[in-house]
């Protein structure tokens, strides 16, 4: 296996995340843009997630070859980011974001599945792999905020483009894998029809939709409570450092309990997390353990997820089994959340607001217990 040739495409795709997240509002804001203008182009980058991966991921299924696809998909969104140079103007900016973040957002599902077919049946260490895509995110805030501090937000841009750039290297490095199964199996839409895959998705997006008050609001909440800026960083960094220790060891993890249960706890956990943020949230230890269980919310849950998803979708249907989990979980969940978060908050509060998401994460936990039997081996689109 080619351990650290696809970690490093991991590495610079989500150090480009580590880029967009804290530093692409600021560097918008720098270019005159009011607050609902940011919103609404920050909002693009969640919808092009929504839509990118289910049309690269039929490419992938019908068309083979998922790394050229990955490889064309990192070209095309690094050509498009170069647009930002000329772009002036409300509608100029949403479409270069638009095209950039579709190819960004498109490759990475076609590349989980690479990834697999590259693991084999040593599935279990997806997660040594994957943590240096958490790496990468912890390095890129932190040399992008050090670089923002000193030279302004002129310097996001420049950075953002060295990281595509490393996103395309890294995708050169990888070669296509031939263990991908090509049996004859039954049509996807046949697939999605089984209790269990509707259950696993509809788990999956109510853990997306009760991170909405946490991704879109926890600086505000900490600011309001007079955390510095410094304070809030740390305890960002507590979470992604959880979240890179428990990938080391996520493969013992999955080797000793089935994903459906690792699932489950993970869910339960993280309703706890939100009610931890949302009540105490002037209780220093309390927070940090808040944080700690972004192991569990993220970590947990989406290395046992990304495994459920390569045992029900096989062969010709991986690459949209992975789209359709980045689009339902991370991109619509994560969109349904954080408005419905951002409308309790201005109507009711913080508290109320993490306590529904607590909810939400109840609820996912429910349906996984209720309807992804964890004693029984499924898989919805079987290799023989």
């Amino acid at each position: 296996m080619p351990y650290w040739r696809l970690s490093a495409f991991y590495f610079f795709y989500f150090a480009a995340l580590g880029t967009l997240m804290p530093y692409w509002g600021l560097y918008l804001q720098a270019m005159g843009f009011d607050a609902f203008s940011i919103g609404s182009l920050m909002a693009i980058i969640m919808a092009t997630k929504v839509v990118a991966p289910n049309v690269w991921g039929w490419l992938g299924d019908n068309l083979g070859h998922r790394m050229l696809l990955v490889r064309l998909a990192s070209l095309l969104a690094l050509v498009s980011l170069l647009g930002m140079f000329a772009a002036q103007g409300f509608l100029q900016v949403a479409l270069v974001m638009a095209f950039y973040s579709f190819f960004w957002n498109a490759s990475l599902p076609q590349f989980e599945a690479v990834v697999f077919n590259h693991l084999g049946n040593d599935a279990a260490r997806y997660s040594r792999l994957r943590l240096w895509g958490s790496v990468g995110f912890i390095l890129t805030v932190v040399m992008v905020g050090w670089l923002v501090d000193r030279r302004g937000t002129a310097v996001v841009l420049p950075a953002l483009i060295t990281v595509f750039g490393g996103i395309l290297l890294s995708s050169l490095l990888v070669k296509e894998d031939g263990h991908e199964a090509h049996e004859a199996q039954p049509s996807i839409l046949a697939v999605l029809k089984k209790p269990h895959i509707l259950a696993f998705f509809a788990a999956v997006f109510l853990m997306q939709m009760s991170h909405g008050p946490y991704y879109a609001f926890f600086s505000i909440y900490l600011q309001d409570y007079a955390y510095s800026k410094s304070d809030i960083g740390l305890l960002w960094s507590i979470g992604v450092i959880a979240e890179v220790l428990l990938f080391l060891f996520m493969h013992r993890l999955l080797r000793r309990w089935r994903s459906a249960a690792i699932l489950r706890v993970s869910l339960m956990l993280a309703a706890l997390r939100w009610l931890l943020i949302g009540w105490f949230p002037e209780v220093v230890p309390v927070l940090v353990v808040a944080q700690l269980l972004h192991a569990a919310s993220f970590g947990s849950f989406h290395a046992s997820a990304i495994h459920m998803v390569h045992d029900y979708f096989r062969g010709r249907h991986q690459g949209r089994g992975q789209a359709l989990y980045a689009s339902l979980s991370f991109g619509a969940g994560g969109a349904l959340g954080t408005f419905i978060s951002g409308v309790i908050w201005e109507q009711w509060g913080a508290p109320l607001a993490y306590t529904m998401a607590s909810a939400t994460a109840l609820l996912g936990a429910w349906v996984v217990w209720r309807h992804i039997p964890v004693g029984k081996v499924e898989e919805a689109s079987p290799a023989n």
